[in-house]
């Protein structure tokens, strides 16, 4: 029997989740589905550009787990720009984070305790601890 597969971790719902070419009707268009963690995985490796490592560990998914939801997210949006189709964002198997913190040092945002390795080893780095 298989294992259930993880929630993956995003940081919030989108306002907009419907996009379709301009001056054609929804009824003649092909809709491709992104899932709410594909439309994430998107996010925070192309818009905030963080390394497949650090992506995965925001999503609290493996990196091959992270890089398989990202290479079907990206597949998707092609086949809607090539074909002419329509994006509708809905479903997955997600949870959203809970309360994110922040490093002041490094920007890494995270909703567990964690020490920042991106300053000098001698300078204290502030750990954060959520207690949730």
């Amino acid at each position: 029997m298989a294992r259930p597969p993880k929630k993956r971790t995003i940081e919030n719902i989108p306002e907009y989740i419907y996009f379709k070419p301009a001056g054609v009707p929804k009824s003649k268009l092909k809709e491709y589905i992104l899932t709410f963690e594909e439309l994430e995985a998107i996010r925070i490796k192309d818009i905030e550009g963080l390394d497949n490592e650090d992506c995965a560990a925001k999503m609290t998914v493996s990196r091959t787990t992270f890089q398989r939801v990202l290479g079907m997210a990206r597949h998707k949006i092609a086949l809607a720009l090539l074909n002419g189709g329509a994006i509708r964002i809905n479903g997955g198997n997600y949870q959203i984070a809970e309360e994110l913190l922040q490093c002041p040092h490094c920007n890494f945002r995270n909703n567990k305790a964690f020490v920042c390795d991106k300053v000098d080893k001698d300078k204290d780095c502030p750990k954060f601890a959520a207690e949730l």
